[in-house]
């Protein structure tokens, strides 16, 4: 009987590791779903863009003639393989599957995916970078009013704090 309870209870394991690995392809191939939709392939753009000017910049720093073009090319194409080493999809993939199976359920993502592939969610991917953008710049600009008020509070509190901060030192005594 103890045997036959024994295989009972490792054919239970069996089935619900089974189940596991079933639920976790799942929820992984929503999560991978989800973040094509969401074009997180693309996060890396705007690093190899930034990494292109610089090659670009520092180029036209060299007064380099125009007849040198292909070295430029030859180095842009050699960060860009450097930076698909680091941060390429492939690399990044998994890691993002990974967060994005901790952070929402399978259900979640598939709501997220029903979202994305409907015209408002299409809408959301088209707009959210040029709003997000605008948001950026609307705040930065009403964070600016704030800068000498919050910079003449840090001085006032310094002042509090250490009386004899910002005053000239008093010569040393002999």
């Amino acid at each position: 009987m103890t045997r036959l309870r024994a295989l009972c209870v490792a054919v239970a394991l069996a089935c619900a590791s089974g189940q596991v690995l079933a639920d976790t392809a799942s929820h992984n191939a929503s999560a991978e779903k989800f973040l094509v939709l969401a074009n997180a392939d693309k996060l890396g753009t705007p690093v190899y863009m930034q990494v292109q000017q610089m090659f670009a910049q520092r180029f036209e720093q060299t007064k380099a003639p125009a007849s040198k073009k292909a070295v430029l090319d030859s180095y842009q194409a050699k960060a860009n393989a450097a930076l698909d080493q680091a941060i390429g999809w492939n690399k990044l993939k998994p890691d993002m599957v990974k967060l994005y199976t901790a952070s929402f359920t399978e259900t979640e993502l598939k709501d997220l995916v029903k979202f994305y592939e409907s015209p408002l969610g299409r809408k959301v991917m088209q707009k959210m970078p040029q709003v997000t953008q605008q948001s950026a710049q609307l705040t930065q600009a009403k964070l600016e009013s704030a800068v000498p008020v919050v910079n003449k509070l840090l001085d006032d509190m310094t002042k509090e704090l250490d009386p004899n901060a910002g005053k000239a030192a008093a010569p040393a005594k002999k």
